[in-house]
């Protein structure tokens, strides 16, 4: 008994000594203690790893930004000036501010392209965030290493001894700091004593269990305070973020009106989430300009009771209320669903839907259009149920790695393995039948993702598009687009005769009026 208290004590001792040295190292405790406001200018660069051209390939550059962020101490807010210059999905700017106290948070202006209810109905544009995004942006505010070690120097009993971490073959000393049902594992220099890395453990919708990291370098002096000037962020060590601090001003006056949200938004303004909070959806659609504010991924929260079907032909069923769609399609004693979007509790609603729709029949078959993060993220609840994921040439590979990882920390969906899923390419067209009905799965050539399908069922005339046309959505233009050449050039060379398309956006829509735009 004794060794192990003498054990414990000496594990408690090297951590306080690893936090105490990291705070001599960026300028001492009465430095860090002296800090009552702080104004902090900086650009970000930003990636998307799963909205690649091909899939597992070079990322999507999302946006460069510049960014001011003011915190008060006493006043327990910070606020952060936005001009967001997005290059995908769409090239736009975006001027906004967001306030985070913690118990509610701002958004003043237009932030994103899928504008929630409250957003859409206010003039000018302001909404509070949803209380997911703001535990998501309390998280990453706590992350910033100067205000984290004061913490962390400030409560030792939050912080306990780690395991040394292995990086890059290089071992760091670490230390565990929670706070809340956040908790950090802290990665120091051996040399210098400085944080090096600032961990989270994440669960990603596509690749599962991920390591998610601020790495921290070129310290420089700024104001009296030492302060890590380049910043990445590294998704299972892969860069998603590039962060370059331009100027830190320390104790400038911020007046309180800066960081005060109205009254009349604060009033109604949700609590941050715990549980079980999506940060990878939450942070990294916002890296596109494309998050909705809610508190169900999913759907506007404000503005729709949920997700519900919709009878688009015989046996057929589109799965719409939200921001992404799935198609089910009845066999005589299976079904094929066209799409997973978001996440495997999507994916729980549609079978269960598809339970009270068409009785036992199971998802014989789940066709992913591309393998982008937003229509993929819920393929796990199939292949858990047994379904053969059908996709396109070239992308078989990426989904046997997506199953392989580990999802332990999946909240929708009890870890198993499930490596051993069927996976089946298409490598221009595959036609999938109960002997009776037919459904039509094809390849085409388009500007979007490679191996991209669309599907189509020949008794109803009713294809399936994703993103290249978000059918009764957006009005047609006066002239066909690359995506949508791309629709009307996939429809001819397949020799399919669609009326209807349905689509991973939007609703349904007549194809023939599409189609008529060729040559114009």
């Amino acid at each position: 008994m004794s060794a192990l208290v003498v054990a414990c004590a000496t594990t408690t001792q090297r951590s306080q000594d690893l936090v105490s040295r990291a705070v001599q190292a960026i300028g001492g405790a009465d430095a860090l203690t002296a800090v009552k406001t702080a104004t902090v200018k900086g650009t970000v660069r930003q990636w998307e790893p799963e909205q690649s051209i091909v899939a597992g390939g070079e990322m999507r550059l999302a946006n460069d930004s510049t960014f001011e962020m003011v915190t008060d101490r006493g006043a327990q807010a910070t606020r952060i000036d936005w001009v967001r210059n997005y290059v995908y999905p769409a090239t736009r700017t975006y001027t906004f501010s967001e306030i985070v106290t913690p118990d509610a948070g701002y958004v003043a202006g237009i932030d994103a392209t899928a504008r929630n209810k409250q957003s859409l109905e206010s003039h000018p544009p302001a909404h509070a965030m949803s209380g997911l995004r703001l535990a998501a942006t309390q998280r990453e505010l706590r992350r910033n290493p100067n205000p984290l070690l004061r913490e962390m120097f400030q409560n030792p009993d939050r912080v306990s001894a780690a395991e040394d971490v292995t990086v890059g073959g290089v071992a760091y000393p670490a230390v565990t700091y929670r706070a809340g049902d956040q908790t950090f594992t802290v990665l120091f220099d051996r040399q210098t004593g400085l944080p090096a890395r600032i961990r989270t453990l994440d669960y990603d919708n596509v690749w599962g269990d991920v390591t998610y990291d601020l790495v921290l370098s070129d310290w420089q002096m700024m104001d009296g305070r030492r302060v890590a000037t380049s910043r990445k962020y590294e998704l299972n060590g892969r860069p998603v973020a590039e962060i370059k601090i331009t100027d830190v001003k320390i104790n400038v006056p911020v007046s309180a009106e800066r960081l005060t949200i109205p009254a009349a938004l604060k009033a109604s303004a949700p609590k941050p989430a715990t549980g079980a909070v999506p940060y990878q959806w939450v942070i990294r659609r916002q890296f596109i300009g494309t998050y909705l504010d809610s508190e169900n991924p999913s759907y506007d929260a404000r503005a729709t009771s949920g997700l519900r079907l919709v009878e688009v032909g015989p046996g057929i069923q589109h799965v719409v209320g939200g921001t992404h769609n799935a198609l089910i399609v009845e066999m005589s004693d299976h079904l094929i669903v066209f799409d997973a979007p978001v996440s495997d509790w999507q994916s729980n609603w549609t079978l269960n839907a598809a339970r009270q729709q068409f009785g036992a029949k199971p998802v014989k078959y789940l066709v992913l259009t591309h393998h982008h993060m937003d229509h993929t993220g819920g393929l796990r609840a199939y292949a858990a149920q047994g379904a053969t994921i059908v996709v396109g040439k070239g992308n078989g590979e990426h989904f046997r790695r997506v199953l392989a990882t580990p999802a332990r920390r999946n909240p929708d969906l009890p870890a198993r393995d499930l490596s051993g899923t069927p996976i089946v390419e298409v490598a221009d067209k595959q036609v999938l039948t109960d002997g009776r009905r037919e459904v039509g799965v094809y390849l085409i050539e388009n500007p979007h993702s490679t191996g991209l399908v669309i599907g189509y069922v020949p008794d109803a005339r009713l294809g399936f598009v994703t993103d290249l046309w978000s059918p009764g959505r957006d009005p047609l233009p006066p002239k066909l687009t690359p995506p949508l050449a791309a629709v009307v050039a996939g429809v001819k060379k397949a020799g399919i005769t669609p009326l209807k398309f349905a689509g991973g956006h939007g609703s349904t829509a007549d194809y023939p009026a599409l189609a008529e735009l060729e040559g114009k």
